[in-house]
């Protein structure tokens, strides 16, 4: 008898019945869920829908300790769209889930924009009872575009970049990454009907660094996940210039020795030009430059100075210096003194001693070993030739003193035997003949000289 009055009062017009009395009907939002009470004890229940455009749509209308009351739901325009299990409304696109004495499930394919808004879920109990669940509709953007102000960029230069996200609803959010650091753009907004345009503009100093690198336009919006496009910089910059030593390696640039340079040039685009130069005065002429090297065969003291490696390209031009300090030739060191020594006590006695090839190649290892050090090597220099010359001080001295002995041992042992007989004489005259010895003693008068 219920469902008889109801139809009959819908075919009559009578239109207070489904008025909706939400003022009289207390409602409750938890997590979507909508709950309208019931004096008899019965509960109707629904829930907000939000859905992306184009997807499906599910509107459900449910009692709660239900008594046989019918259930009916109607679109944002109050049309009804099913009444028990029947549809009045000619949509298609509308189509019964389930049906039963607690629920009525409807789905709605190929949402749009215009089917937003409220749907309404009525109880016929008396008095009648009404919910709503509002249906809210996604747009995600239909093109996110990033406009560069330059596509070729110059080190230092400020660019400006543009991403737009076109035709979304709600409006989305726009965020800047280069690389995987974020930047801050600034975003404009802008509605057409009940859509949203949004430009985000980036402001970037672009480096050397920054060449190859993605920049990142990423959306944020409920309709759409991890939605982003990106543009690789492209930055142009002049040469980078490096001068290396080839020769010698970590060492002294010694006089007589060669000296061998390599200038290393790498720009974007590549230098087209790599030059030589000396720095405040001329090149000398002995120097062989060769593309990018420099080689100085037989270095001397007027090749100090700083030579300079210049690259260029279309960017700008740079330059590395490399300053040049001639340094003594190594000092062979002498023999030791024990060596010296010995060469000079057998000069003493009258020989020489040939030098042994094998010390002559000890002594010159030893000054090559040494060559590192200048200072060094002068002061070994000193001590050996302060050495040698206090040994022949010394020799010498030695010779002296034998020789002196030598002359003072033989001093007085000569004499004649003239007077040989004079002192036994009783008289001079005795002494006389006797001293003279006659001829007789002619073999004594004999003089000896030793």
């Amino acid at each position: 008898m219920k469902e008889a009055k109801v139809a009959s009062q819908m075919q009559n017009g009578h239109e207070e019945l489904i008025q909706p009395r939400s003022e009289k009907i207390p409602c409750f939002l938890f997590l979507e869920t909508l709950m309208a009470y019931t004096g008899d004890g019965q509960n109707l229940v629904t829930e907000n829908v939000t859905v992306v455009e184009g997807e499906v749509a599910t509107i459900s209308c449910r009692v709660e300790n239900s008594d046989d009351s019918v259930i009916q739901l109607l679109n944002p325009n109050r049309q009804t769209i099913y009444f028990k299990d029947f549809r009045p409304l000619k949509d298609s696109r509308f189509q019964l889930v389930n049906f039963s004495n607690s629920e009525l499930r409807v789905s709605l394919t190929n949402v749009s924009v215009s089917d937003e808004g409220r749907y309404f879920c009525q109880l016929y109990t008396d008095p009648p009872q009404e919910i709503y669940a509002t249906m809210t509709v996604l747009v995600p953007p239909r093109n996110l575009v990033i406009d560069i102000q330059k596509d070729i960029a110059t080190e230092g230069e400020e660019i400006e970049l543009n991403c737009t996200a076109m035709a979304s609803r709600p409006a989305t959010t726009i965020r800047w990454f280069k690389g995987n650091k974020e930047l801050m753009g600034k975003s404009e907004v802008e509605q057409w009907s009940d859509m949203f345009t949004v430009t985000s503009q980036l402001l970037l100093t672009v480096g050397r660094e920054d060449d190859g690198v993605p920049v990142i336009c990423l959306v944020d919006h409920p309709a759409v996940k991890d939605l982003q496009t990106q543009r690789y910089l492209e930055v142009i910059y002049k040469p980078q210039v490096r001068v290396l030593q080839n020769y010698p390696l970590q060492g002294l640039t010694r006089e007589g020795e060669p000296l061998e340079l390599t200038c290393t040039a790498f720009g974007k685009p590549q230098p087209t030009e790599v030059k030589w130069l000396r720095v405040d005065d001329e090149m000398p002429q002995h120097v062989v430059v060769s593309g990018s090297n420099l080689l100085i065969n037989n270095l001397n003291k007027t090749d100090n100075g700083t030579y300079r490696c210049e690259a260029s390209n279309a960017v700008g031009k740079s330059s590395a210096d490399y300053m040049l300090f001639v340094y003594d030739p190594p000092t062979t060191i002498p023999p030791p003194t024990t060596t010296t020594t010995t060469i000079t006590e057998s000069a003493v006695h009258g020989f020489t001693r040939l030098p042994n090839p094998a010390e002559e190649l000890n002594y010159g290892d030893l000054s090559d070993s040494r060559a590192g050090d200048e200072g060094s090597i002068r002061a070994v220099d000193h001590a050996v030739i302060g050495g040698v010359v206090a040994v022949v001080v010394f020799a010498m001295l030695c010779l002296l003193i034998i020789l002196g002995r030598y002359f003072a041992r033989h001093k007085g042992t000569y004499f004649t035997h003239e007077a040989k007989g004079a002192d036994d004489a009783a008289d001079a005259d005795t002494a006389i003949i006797n001293a003279e010895g006659g001829q007789n003693n002619s073999e004594e008068k004999k003089e000896y000289f030793i």
